[in-house]
Formats: structure tokens, sequence, C-alpha cells
């Protein structure tokens, strides 16, 4: 099936923006097989079908580089920092992931809640019980989901606990059935160094070198208290990362969130590793644990890309993730000032490049999979309003980033199929 959608465009391809007021994105067989300017594209395809969708704005699927599936009830925790949040909202939460009917309803909650705000791609931290991690693979509804079982033998609740022997033999059977098959992947998840022996971080290393192509999620660097603990704990390591990096839990699969407080050290090894950094602006604030020190990490060569951190972030929005980015680095002293179409890039191609999807998402480029988000601001809103002043690429796109929730995601598509309309 071949469709011409009518619409104005806007992607980065390469971190560049591109912009068609009125623009033409061809769609076959779940492919993007062209996109431009839509006379252009319709002389070029001229029995394509004809989809008349202007008023409205069509971008690439949002992609989320850290998120946990078992925090959809805390969001909004107020007055704690990490650890203290952690004991008292997110745990006893995790705890009942090995409720498998609870699990199930929350997995589909989850799911419908990141399409109902744009996102096609997510990284997930899972949840500690494999029963309750199989639930969201089966909930992810035509989704791209990257997850894991979360790994943890220390620290936490001991319900949260699991030996390392049942670790590699539970992340085995999930590997197995889901990854690869379909728009799934595995990503080895242990939960962050303070909940995780060395025996552990050994079963993290063996399921990365016998499976190909999963990938790493941790957390590294998000709170002073947390970093001293684990450098109490890991005395023989360098710094934080060095824990990871020991165990090679690092690379060009690898997605650390967070990173607020680095060592220059640890900037240069992040960057020659090739690791990605998720960066949560919204937990960060909500938490207090600082401001993402973004211009370092840009001048040290580190790929960044964002991430929502539900439940200690305030929401599932990719556009307020990224407002909030441009917002907190205002506010920083070394901050940088960030352009719209930087911020469209973070929250899209740089995710992908982040999780190596880069080839099939992230952009509306011809050849990659149709996953595509439409926007259009109800009749008289804020944003309609709003809208109606901005004559050009960085006002629309500015307009958009500020206001755009959920009332605006008309649909949502992943290679091409519908998987969100309202």
């Amino acid at each position: 099936m071949t469709e011409l959608l009518r619409a104005t465009i806007a992607h980065t391809p390469a971190g560049n923006l591109v912009y068609h007021e009125d623009g033409g994105l061809l769609i076959r067989d779940g492919r993007i097989g062209a996109c431009g300017d839509f006379t252009a594209v319709r002389r070029q395809h001229p029995d394509a079908a004809v989809t008349d969708l202007r008023g409205g704005f069509l971008l690439p699927g949002f992609v989320d580089t850290h998120i946990h599936f078992p925090q959809l009830r805390v969001i909004g925790g107020l007055g704690r920092q990490l650890l203290d949040w952690l004991e008292h909202h997110a745990l006893p939460e995790e705890a009942r992931m090995a409720d498998v009917n609870h699990a199930t309803r929350i997995a589909k909650g989850f799911t419908q809640a990141l399409a109902s705000y744009g996102t096609t791609t997510a990284l997930v931290f899972g949840a500690h019980f494999s029963g309750a991690t199989l639930a969201l693979f089966e909930a992810a509804s035509g989704l791209r989901i990257l997850s894991g079982l979360v790994l943890s033998d220390r620290t936490l609740r001991p319900e949260l606990h699991q030996t390392p022997e049942a670790a590699y033999r539970e992340s085995t059977e999930l590997i197995r059935r889901y990854h690869g098959k379909g728009r799934l992947r595995y990503a080895v998840t242990p939960r962050f160094a303070l909940s995780t022996s060395e025996a552990m971080l050994e079963v993290c290393q063996t399921l990365m070198r016998e499976n190909d192509r999963v990938l790493l999620q941790s957390h590294l660097n998000e709170n002073k208290q947390e970093i001293n603990e684990v450098a109490r704990m890991f005395p023989w390591a360098p710094d934080y990362f060095g824990v990871y990096e020991r165990y090679g839990l690092c690379g060009d699969r690898a997605v650390m969130a967070h990173n607020v407080h680095p060592t220059v050290f640890e900037l240069e090894r992040l960057a020659g590793t090739k690791t990605s950094v998720a960066h949560c602006p919204c937990s960060n604030a909500m938490l207090g644990s600082g401001i993402f020190p973004m211009r370092r990490h840009r001048n040290a060569g580190v790929h960044f890309a964002l991430g929502t951190d539900v439940g200690a972030g305030t929401g599932f929005g990719m556009p307020k993730e990224a407002l909030q980015a441009y917002m907190t680095q205002r506010l920083s002293p070394d901050g940088l000032l960030l352009d719209p179409a930087q911020l469209l890039y973070r929250m899209t191609l740089a995710g992908a490049e982040a999780l190596g999807l880069q080839a099939e998402t992230g952009s509306l480029e011809p050849g990659k999979a149709a996953d595509v988000v439409y926007l259009r601001p109800p009749i008289n809103s804020p944003l309609a309003f709003s809208l109606e002043e901005k004559e050009d690429a960085s006002g629309v796109l500015a307009a958009l980033l500020t206001q755009a929730g959920p009332e605006t995601v008309r649909w949502v598509r992943v290679e091409g199929m519908l998987v969100r309309e309202s």
C-alpha cells in the first residue's frame, strides 16, 4: 500500500533541521518512500493516494532513552532526594510487581501512555521479576520496546533481590523469547552499582558477551550521596563509571542514565568507549539531583539524548522533557542555549543513535521505518492561537515543544501501522 501524507513536516537528519511547510511524506509498505515538498513528491508519485493533513504536523516518533515501567503509579512524589525517594515511593511499588496480574495491568497502562504522548521507541527498565518483565514485552502493542529484567542482589528491599544464578537463568530465557522478535530488543539491566555485587556484574558481563545486539542500561552519577556510597562499596574503582567499565558494561550498546556529576576523567572514558547518556531534566529537578552539565558532555564528545525517567520524572511527554532541558540550561551558569531544532534532534534521532537504531528510526528519511507522530492542536486552543503568529520553522517548533500535550497527538504510527488514534 502506498500513501502520500500532506502536512507540515519537521525532522533532523544528521542533526540538521529539515522543514517543509507544505510537505509530502510517502509511505509504502510501512517504510518511508519519499519526504519533501508536497508538489515535488506528488509529481514523482502521481498514483499515490493522498491523505490531506494540512493544519497539522508530521514529526518522527519520539524516542525515550530512560523510563521505568513499574513506576507508573508513583509519578509526583515530592520533597525527597534519590535514595530516600526510592525507599519511600519507588521500591514499595516495584515490589508489587511480584503480582503478575498487577504487573500486567500496569504494563498495559504504561505502553498506552507512551503511545498517547507520541513515543514510538523506548529504552525501559523492566521489573525485578521475570513475570512482570514478560508482561511488559507482551503489552508492547507494536511499539519499539527495549527492556530487560532489573538485576539487584543487595541494598534494596529483600524481595527485590535475585541470586546471580537466578538472574542469569531468567535473563537468558527472556532474551530467548523476546530479543529481536518483531520490534522488541533486550537490554541487560543492572539497577545501579549500589545494588549489584561483583558477582551480579559478572552475570551482566556474561549476558552481554553471549547475546548479540543486546543493550546495556543502568544509572550513573545521579546523586552525590549515591556516588559516595558507590565509592565506599567499590574501593578499587577509580570512580563510578569505573565499576561498570571493569566488567565491560560500556560501549556503543550501553546507555547510562543521568550522569549529573561526572568527573573529567569519566567524561573522557565515556566518549572513548562511545557510551551514551540519557539526560532526564525533569527527574533531575524533581529529586534535586542537580543540573546536567551539557556543555561538558558536548565538549568531551559524549553522546546524549533525552529520557523522561518516569516515575521520578513528571510524565511521559518528550516535548515537555525537551522544554525542561532548555529551561534548566538557561539557569545554569555554564549552560547551553538550545534552539528548537537541537531539542527536536535530542528527542528523536539522538535517541535512536544512542540505541543503535538510527538506520531504522529517528528521522523521516527514505528507507527508514514509517515511525511517525501527527500533531494537530485542538481548535481554539492556546497552541492553535500561538501558531497563527509563527512564520518560520523555529517559531513553529518552539510553540509545539512548549505547548503540545497528549491532546495534540492525533495519531501515532510505527512502521506505518497505527498504534494510537484520538
